[in-house]
């Protein structure tokens, strides 16, 4: 009778023990999937909020092929450092496809160039930092370059609701601006006549 209590006993703490183990493991299993979860779900979130960044800094709204037309007052640069005609690498990343792309200048002209940040007239949030516009394309301003904080408003379309917008002068830089023919990095259609590409961020095809 001991006999049979005791191996009563061993098989009761076994089983408990295997059980335990069980619980064990599906619980590392769990916490395993958890924070497989965790991590899937933050960088998600890490992709959301670059693309949100890019959109924003980038605009996803601009148009990026151009009908090749400037203002009338704007002036072709002299010797410019990337001849009309001539190949360079794009450094910039205003949009997806940009960054690393090799372009084709399709014009080139002496101005100066503004970071903006403006309400779209189209409703909206605010765009900040937008680049670029060119002097010429700001209405009835004086000479450059103008201060940042000034107050003026824009003559361009290079996204909907950015024509007839007031926007306040964040940044002026003078130098050589470009319009440039390219195919996205990304793929899709040739983007032509694209406005604005400054000299900084232009590069030489090697």
């Amino acid at each position: 009778m001991k006999r049979n209590i005791i191996i009563i006993g061993l098989v009761s703490m076994i089983t408990v023990f295997l059980l335990s183990a069980c619980t064990g493991e599906t619980d590392e299993n769990t916490d395993t999937e958890t924070d497989s979860n965790t991590q899937e779900e933050m960088d998600k979130e890490t992709e959301s909020d670059s693309n949100e960044d890019m959109e924003g800094m980038d605009h996803s709204g601009m148009n990026m092929s151009g009908s090749g037309e400037v203002p009338e007052d704007l002036e072709e640069a002299t010797n410019p450092t990337y001849e009309v005609g001539s190949q360079a690498v794009i450094e910039s990343d205003h949009m997806k496809g940009m960054k690393g792309a090799e372009a084709t200048i399709a014009g080139a002209y002496d101005t100066t160039v503004y970071t903006v940040s403006y309400t779209p007239t189209n409703g909206g949030e605010e765009v900040t930092d937008h680049k670029w516009v060119i002097h010429e394309e700001l209405e009835g301003t004086g000479e450059a370059p103008l201060e940042p904080g000034t107050e003026v408003t824009l003559n361009a379309d290079h996204m909907e609701g950015m024509d007839g917008a007031t926007a306040e002068i964040d940044s002026a830089e003078k130098t050589t601006v470009y319009m440039v023919d390219f195919v996205p990095t990304t793929g899709g259609e040739e983007v032509t006549n694209h406005k604005w590409v400054t000299e900084s961020e232009l590069s030489t095809v090697e």
